[in-house]
C-alpha cells in the first residue's frame, strides 16, 4: 500500500527541490500510532528545512511538516507502559515531530499525540500547538506576563505573532500590534482586539512610548530581528522583558551589552519545544493550559487558506513571500 507525500530530494532556495512522490504506508512500532493526516501546518521553520538554514538538518529525502491533525487508524505493540491505553483507533489528534506532516499517513510516539479539542476543526488543530506554545511560553512562563502590562508583537500577522496577539487578551495584556504593511495590520484588527497598531520597522520607538506615557513596553514579543529588534532595544521599559522567538526579517541582530544594563531590560530567548524537552513537566502544563482555552473557545487558530496537496508549492511559496496572515494549511486527501 502506497501513500502521497511531498518529499524534499534537493535543499534548495526556489522550493525546485521538493516534489510530490508515492511512498510506502508506514507501519507503527511499539508506543507508536497510526494516523489518517487530515490536515498539516506550515510555519517558517517548514521553509528553512528545505532550504537547510534550520537548526535541525533531516538526511535527505523527507517529508517535510512539523504540525498535523488527524484520526488514528491503528496503533503500535499495545502496551500501557508505552502510552497505548490512551488511545483508540477513531480518536481525532493532533500530532507531530520534526518532519512527516504533509503526506497522506504519518506515524507518530504517542508522547506526540495531543487529543484534538472538540471546539476546533482539523485545520485549526493543525495550525494550534507550534504557535502557541511558542506564544506560551515566551508570555506565560519566560515573560511573566501580568494582567495591564503593555505588550508590543513583532510581525503580528504572521503564525506565532497572530497566537500571541490572541493568547494576550486572554491574558489581561494590552497590546499593540506591529505589521510589515497596512493591510496586514488591518487584518489582525479584524481577527482579535488591541490596544493599537502600527506599521513598522520605523517610528515604532516614539509611537511606543508615547502610548505608554514614556515608561515603554513591559513586554516585547519578537519573531523578526534586524531591525525591529534594534528598535525594540529603544521602547522596552525598565525591568521589561525583550523575547527573542526567532529571525524572520533574516538578519540576526546583535546588541551592545550597556544597552540592556544602562535601560535595565532582560533580553530572554525562546525556543518553546526544546524548554519542553529540558523540562517536561513544564512542557506539559503548558500543552494542557493552550488545550484548555482552546476547548473552552477562548484561543482560535486563524487559518487563512487550507490547500489541497496537489497546490503544496502554491502554499510554500505564499509562505517565503510572507503573503499568509496567520497559517496555511495543506489538506492532504483533499
Amino acid at each position: 500500500m502506497t501513500m502521497r507525500a511531498l518529499e524534499v530530494r534537493a535543499l534548495s532556495d526556489d522550493l525546485s527541490g521538493l516534489a510530490l512522490a508515492d511512498r510506502p504506508i508506514p507501519r507503527p512500532g511499539a508506543g507508536e500510532v497510526l494516523v489518517r493526516i487530515e490536515a498539516t501546518a506550515l510555519g517558517f521553520p517548514d521553509l528553512l528545512m528545505t532550504q537547510g538554514l534550520y537548526q535541525a538538518k533531516p538526511s535527505l529525502p523527507f517529508v517535510p511538516g512539523m504540525e498535523s491533525a488527524g484520526v488514528i487508524v491503528e496503533l503500535g505493540e499495545s502496551h500501557a507502559d508505552r502510552g497505548h491505553a490512551d488511545w483508540q483507533v477513531g480518536d481525532r489528534v493532533i500530532c507531530g515531530g520534526l518532519t512527516g506532516g504533509v503526506a497522506h499517513y504519518g506515524v507518530f510516539p504517542v508522547g506526540a499525540v495531543q487529543r484534538l479539542p472538540d471546539a476546533l476543526s482539523f485545520a485549526q488543530g493543525a495550525a494550534l500547538r507550534v504557535a502557541y506554545l511558542t506564544a506560551w511560553a515566551s508570555l506565560v512562563r519566560l515573560g511573566r506576563a501580568q494582567p495591564g502590562e503593555w505588550l508590543v508583537v513583532q510581525g503580528a500577522a504572521g503564525g506565532v505573532g497572530l497566537a500571541a496577539v490572541d493568547l494576550a487578551r486572554e491574558l489581561g495584556l494590552r497590546t499593540i500590534a506591529v505589521a510589515s504593511q497596512a493591510d496586514k495590520l488591518d487584518a489582525v484588527r479584524g481577527l482579535y482586539p488591541i490596544e493599537a497598531g502600527l506599521v513598522g520597522p520605523t517610528g515604532i520607538r516614539r509611537a511606543v512610548l508615547d502610548m505608554t506615557d514614556g515608561r515603554g513596553a513591559d513586554l516585547v514579543f519578537d519573531p523578526v530581528g534586524g531591525d525591529v529588534f534594534d528598535e525594540a532595544c529603544r521602547y522596552t521599559a525598565f525591568g521589561g522583558r525583550l523575547l527573542v522567538v526567532g529571525f524572520a526579517g533574516g538578519r540576526i541582530p546583535t546588541v551592545a551589552a550597556n544597552i540592556p544594563l544602562i535601560k535595565g531590560f532582560s533580553i530572554i530567548g525562546v525556543r518553546a519545544g526544546e524548554y519542553g524537552r529540558r523540562f517536561p513537566d513544564h512542557g506539559r502544563e503548558h500543552l494542557a493550559a493552550i488545550h484548555a482555552l482552546a476547548e473552552a473557545g477562548r484561543i482560535r487558530p486563524h487559518v487563512q487558506a487550507a490547500v489541497p496537496l496537489s497546490q503544496w508549492r502554491e502554499a510554500y511559496a505564499a509562505m517565503r513571500d510572507r503573503r499568509v496572515i496567520g497559517r496555511t494549511v495543506i489538506l492532504p486527501h483533499a
